[in-house]
């Protein structure tokens, strides 16, 4: 079942349930920032309570309209459930498998993956664990991890992002 796709070298993995934190906010592809800066608010939020990361910074897609506003949570994974506050919820990542790939290089390159990635899953014949309705993509679970720190790596072009999309069952 691995057939190579140029470019990515897709697994699939099986995936506990994993406790986050996030923000949450609706926004336009072309205005992701606005979401993306919040990012740093939600770690100090989680470092000031002492509370552990269970992983990698993440952006998780709910709802993707690439034409229009998308819902889009900014989250961190954690070993302790704390109670939300103001802006800031509590979620839990379904369990499940999920297909797998990591990029290396600039967050603007993702796009292009992705489509390769869909490309390899769908000659796989891999469903996804998602519902189009009205052109909008409805995801049980798809995520885009960030596994370097930018404070320690500030170059975008040499950062590592994990993509990872549940598989339907």
């Amino acid at each position: 079942m691995n057939r190579q796709t140029p470019g990515i070298s897709p697994s699939i993995v099986t995936r506990d349930e994993q406790v986050y934190a996030y923000i949450r906010g609706s926004v336009r592809m072309d205005e992701f920032a606005v979401l993306a800066d919040r990012l740093p608010e939600l770690v100090g939020w989680l470092t000031g309570r002492g509370i552990p990361f269970a992983g990698a910074p993440f952006f998780r897609y709910n709802a993707l309209d690439m034409d229009a506003e998308s819902v889009v949570e900014a989250g961190v994974p954690v070993t302790v459930t704390p109670e939300p506050e103001g802006d800031i919820g509590i979620g839990v990542l379904p369990a499940g498998r999920y297909v797998t790939v990591t990029h290396l290089g600039h967050p603007d390159e993702l796009f292009d993956v992705v489509t390769r990635l869909r490309e390899w899953a769908r000659h796989e014949g891999l469903e996804w664990d998602m519902t189009e309705v009205g052109g909008v993509e409805h995801w049980a679970c798809r995520l885009e991890s960030y596994l370097t720190d930018p404070r320690v790596e500030p170059d975008p072009s040499k950062w590592e992002v994990e993509l990872a999309f549940r598989l339907a069952d």
